[in-house]
């Protein structure tokens, strides 16, 4: 999309509901575009439904539309395309795939928020293009639609003139995004402080506890060793140490690993290690070295590497957001820490923990 520049005609905001949208995909980005406004930026924010009239919301909330599809004649500089809890039974709904192929003709950039995806796919609009969605389900996505490359950390992604935003809250980041796209650095940045949100938020999207992330097994021993990391990260939790506390050999508990867990012993201890920091940066004063010694990172190098790496910040900085959202000053906001789920740790050096 090109940059209009503030005193050129506003862009025009055209966001799609139907019934049982979810509410915040829809508000979120609203919220961004009319906030922008009061800063400088120049949106024009529609509300569309399939024949004009209002719908309910998964929250069970009534929103009025201001127009049908079939009265957006001209084209719009944005379509957003927020998701829903019931996606699997909206995407085999070809009238509504028609809808969103329509619109989409209509708009010089598409976007979608959430689950939203699942409707730009099944509307063919993501075939060879890169996405994003909700993680609890981009393996979904990744299937029933195997011609799209699915980025499952991203908070949002950007392929030609299509955007998908991961959960929820994510629509705001990459609304963010295109304020500052359209209108600069300064006004997006004010636009976040007014939210106190994350101008751009660090790491990836996974935002919740690793333990609940990992998939439910019922193999007793494999979730003795889980839960005996989450209690104490800063214990010992050697492969060798694993081993002995599920009562199985080191080759079996790596196995398990791989196959219930979906990655490395290594991996899944350096995650909740990280959690676990980032819970002490936000709510104690302690050292980087005591933090570092209770979460099982050794040392504040150890540590520091170890947020480069998931989150592409440095602890202190991500203390210092913090403090500064606790204090009320109009900083950054901060919305919680982000885990990134799935890359790359050194087994190595975990292993010697």
């Amino acid at each position: 999309m090109k940059r209009k520049h503030p005193g050129a005609g506003p862009h025009t905001v055209t966001v799609f509901v139907y019934p049982g949208v979810r509410l915040l995909d829809v508000t979120g980005p609203i919220e961004v575009f009319t906030t922008a406004n009061e800063f400088g930026g120049r949106y024009r924010v529609q509300i569309a439904s399939e024949d004009g009239t209002e719908v309910i919301t998964s929250a069970g909330t009534r929103l009025s539309a201001d127009l049908s599809v079939d009265d957006v004649q001209e084209p719009c500089d944005l379509l957003v395309i927020p998701g829903g809890p019931e996606w699997e039974t909206l995407i085999k709904d070809e009238a509504l795939s028609d809808v969103v192929r329509q619109l989409n003709g209509k708009s010089r950039c598409t976007a979608s928020v959430c689950t939203g995806a699942f409707l730009l796919a099944a509307a063919g609009l993501l075939n060879g293009r890169r996405a994003t969605t909700h993680w609890r389900h981009s393996r979904e996505l990744a299937s029933r639609f195997p011609s799209v490359r699915v980025e499952p950390d991203a908070i949002f992604v950007r392929d030609g003139q299509m955007m998908t935003s991961a959960g929820v809250s994510a629509g705001i980041d990459l609304s963010l995004a295109l304020v500052e796209e359209h209108y600069g650095a300064e006004v997006a940045r004010s636009v976040a402080k007014d939210m106190v949100v994350f101008m751009q938020r660090p790491g990836g999207q996974s935002q919740f506890s690793v333990r609940t992330r990992v998939p439910h097994t019922h193999q007793q021993m494999l979730r003795r060793v889980l839960d005996a990391v989450v209690e104490n990260p800063g214990a010992n939790h050697t492969l060798a140490a694993m081993a002995r506390r599920a009562g199985i050999s080191v080759r079996h508990v790596t196995r398990l690993f791989y196959e219930e867990v979906g990655t490395t012993p290594a991996r899944y201890v350096e995650q909740v290690r990280l959690e676990a920091a980032q819970g002490l940066l936000e709510t104690s004063d302690d050292p980087m070295p005591v933090v570092a010694r209770r979460t099982g990172f050794g040392s504040p190098e150890s540590l520091r590497r170890a947020f480069a790496r998931h989150l592409g910040v440095t602890p202190g900085a991500f203390r210092a957001g913090f403090r500064t959202a606790g204090r009320g000053d109009e900083g950054s906001g901060v919305r919680g820490g982000a885990v990134v789920v799935g890359t790359r740790a050194d087994d190595d050096e975990l292993s010697a923990a």
